[in-house]
């Protein structure tokens, strides 16, 4: 095929050489200075250290801080819970973000809608609260894996948080994208984001001296240009810091105040002294007790802090929910999972509701800010919905039948290692194994986290950290036995954290000879694995239902819908969808005994609610105007 071109004309290109030459003169005359907008030809120097103070450009700044997780908070409440960070004094919004649900497919991105870390960077902005980002790559903040993508885990000899080869080139593939989405919202560039901390307590992890250094470069080389901090605790402090990086320290006591003179004098000389994390509460896990902190003590610690000449980071200003399954765990003694609520005890409530806490720092804040505060927004309306009765059903045996096809082995594979998700395997939920036995005897194996054992379709008890063996009874022939294992949350903290492959790990023995030949259901129940259940696969719900299984009513909702907790009286452990979101997890052990739903994600008219149950099933759904946490926290 021919090649076709257009020659140049002596005159053209004559023509061109005078516009650069003319250019060129002509921009050698403009004051360039006056092209550049005010706005970031003002922010030159950008937030720096001063000796003892914290420069923003030439004035001391004081950071009052807060946290608060966008996604952990519907997005139609970001604005809500700014506000009232604002009208509480504080000047400054923390946030970390997740790897793990921004990268959920490798290579495969989601900043969209609850995950739009932009448009919550931006309304900070707009609100008027300055921004310290905290990316990661580990963030810990009681999520799964402390927010590490569980694909990684496929590797056999992954170690995370190292500069492993298979670590290092997933976090410069999710630093590639996510800090070109970050770059432009730091200060220096017009942004609201003054600071980037550089991963997450590595203090206390300390498996490699060179990953800190690697993480900082790997900032800087990809365009951060804001000042930079780390974040520990006091068993972290000391091989936490990074030449070139502001330490800063995470409390709670009154009693560890001297770290932040003694100990980040020793390690870093004169600089500012920060509190990035003020634990204003803590976490719950199932089984445990609902941890409170006394308002008065919160004030006290803090007045202690601010008097010390130190900025401070309230964590959590608000908590919200780990909606789904993205709650983490911790394993020291003993396995603990997070409870679905992230209510923290902290200043404002799991539903972004005022506290004791509260009103007792506005106006410690308000004393120290020069200036009158915003007016508090008004609570957001509660209401309590009539109850509703489940009446279609559909058991877990007769789901698998509209279920994708299940993958085929000789031998168990975990979660992570399943051939699905394009290659990615499965980071959450239940996976179902099943093989044939002709035989009882004793099972045993490793089971992670929590594995259901049935004969045919009969419960006869569990598998998990403290039971690793169980009788199977005597049968005649050849018998399904099956085993339904739940992910109930990778831990978040610790250093175990390379151990948190889930299902089914390695052999499943029963009589001590490994069993063989199993068909393995992904039951990670996202929107598109709800959506397999069409209008005529539900029963009506029988007198004796066989469990686990789906059990489907509707919520009529006349007017504008509003905020509510969801209360399962009678019903024992398993997950509860509103129109197809997760809101998590429900366990009768509690201490959670109610889960938050938004009014914000449900629907004027007919709202789906599906409750996937595991064991025992109440006769309705209730629905109640105040959260039961074991106890009421607003009198706190």
């Amino acid at each position: 095929m021919p090649t076709w071109s257009v020659p140049r004309r002596p005159c053209r290109a004559f023509g061109l050489l005078m516009l650069v030459i003319l250019s060129f003169l002509v921009l050698r005359r403009l004051d360039w200075r006056g092209l550049v907008s005010p706005w970031i030809r003002h922010r030159q120097s950008g937030l720096h250290t001063k000796g003892q103070n914290f420069m923003l450009e030439d004035s001391t700044f004081w950071i009052l801080g807060g946290s608060v997780h966008y996604f952990r908070v519907p997005k139609a409440y970001w604005r809500d819970r700014l506000l009232k960070m604002k009208a509480c004094g504080l000047n400054t919004l923390t946030t970390y973000v997740p790897w793990n649900l921004h990268e959920p497919r490798r290579g495969a991105f989601d900043f969209s809608g609850n995950l739009d870390l932009e448009a919550f960077v931006l309304m900070a902005a707009e609100i008027g609260l300055w921004v310290i980002l905290r990316p990661g790559p580990y963030i810990c903040s009681e999520i799964d894996l402390g927010g590490l993508p569980s694909w990684l885990l496929q590797d056999s000899g992954m170690r995370l948080r190292t500069t492993y080869k298979g670590f290092t080139e997933a976090v410069d593939l999710y630093f590639d994208h996510l800090m070109s989405r970050v770059v432009p919202l730091q200060y220096k560039y017009g942004g609201p984001i003054i600071a980037v901390q550089v991963e997450n307590e590595y203090g206390s992890y300390n498996k490699d001296p060179a990953y800190m250094p690697y993480i900082k470069k790997a900032l800087e080389d990809r365009g951060i240009v804001e000042l930079l901090l780390t974040s520990d605790n006091k068993d972290g402090l000391s091989k936490g810091f990074v030449p070139g990086v502001l330490a800063t320290i995470n409390l709670q006591s009154q009693e560890e105040l001297h770290l932040l003179t003694t100990f980040l004098l020793s390690i870093q000389g004169v600089q500012p002294k920060m509190v990035m994390e003020y634990w204003t509460g803590w976490f719950d896990s199932w089984g445990g007790p609902h941890n409170i902190l006394d308002s008065s003590e919160v004030l006290k610690t803090v007045s202690a802090i601010i008097d010390a000449g130190s900025s401070i980071n309230l964590y959590m200003f608000h908590g919200g929910t780990n909606f789904g399954f993205i709650n983490g765990a911790v394993h020291f003694h003993e396995y603990k999972s997070h409870v679905t609520s992230y209510d923290y005890d902290a200043v404002l409530t799991e539903a972004g509701d005022y506290t004791a806490k509260y009103i007792k720092l506005r106006e410690l804040f308000g004393s120290i800010s020069g200036g009158p505060l915003l007016p508090p927004p008004d609570l957001l309306p509660k209401t309590a919905y009539e109850s509703v009765r489940p009446v279609l059903y559909l058991s877990l045996w007769d789901a698998l039948q509209y279920m994708e096809e299940p993958t085929n082995s000789e031998k168990p594979i975990n979660m992570e290692n399943l051939p699905i998700n394009n290659g990615n395997g499965q980071s959450f939920g239940y996976t179902l194994y099943e093989t044939t036995i002709d035989s009882s005897g004793v099972l045993s194996g490793l089971v992670r986290d929590r594995g259901q054992v049935f004969v045919n379709t009969v419960s006869i008890g569990f598998l998990d950290y403290k039971r690793k063996k169980i009788v199977i009874p005597l049968i005649q022939g050849y018998t399904i036995l099956r085993i339904l294992v739940e992910n109930c949350g990778r831990v978040n903290y610790g250093d175990n954290i390379n151990d948190q492959r889930k299902g089914l790990i390695g052999n499943i023995y029963l009589n001590n000879s490994p069993l063989k030949n199993f068909r393995i259901y992904s039951l990670d129940m996202k929107k598109s694995f709800l959506q397999r259940f069409g209008a005529n696969m539900w029963s009506p719900v029988p007198e004796t239902p066989t469990f686990p299984a789906f059990f489907l009513g509707a919520l009529s909702i006349a007017l504008s819908p509003l905020d509510t907790f969801m209360k399962l009286e009678g019903w024992e452990k398993g997950v509860v969808f509103i129109n197809g979101q997760n809101l998590g997890r429900y366990w009768n052990i509690g201490p959670q005994e109610t889960l938050y739903l938004p009014g914000a994600w449900l629907d004027p008219g007919i709202n789906q609610v599906i409750v996937f149950e595991e064991k025992m099933a109440g006769p309705m759904i209730q629905f109640t105007e105040t959260p039961h946490l074991g106890r009421n926290r607003y009198l706190n």
